[in-house]
């Protein structure tokens, strides 16, 4: 099991493991959540969604239009708008 020591200063440095698993790297957030029996977990922070414009760009597809995604979305539910 992956273990961490507490700095004077209060910090710790997450061992290659944990960061590995959370993919996360220097600079990135880490969340801790607290439960109400006292157990910590500890998750990658949220990305602000700006940060993931332009991440499914494929310069062969063209754009298509809200009624066109809506149209697919209720083909996948078997059903039509």
């Amino acid at each position: 099991m992956p273990a961490a020591t507490l700095t004077s200063k209060g910090q710790l440095t997450l061992p290659k493991k944990v960061r590995e698993i959370l993919k996360v790297h220097a600079g990135d957030v880490v969340d801790f959540i607290i439960s109400a029996d006292g157990d910590i977990r500890i998750r990658a922070g949220v990305v602000d969604a700006s940060e993931l414009r332009g991440m499914l760009h494929r310069a062969e597809r063209k754009p298509i239009t809200l009624e066109q995604m809506d149209e697919a979305i209720a083909r996948a539910r078997g059903r039509r708008p």
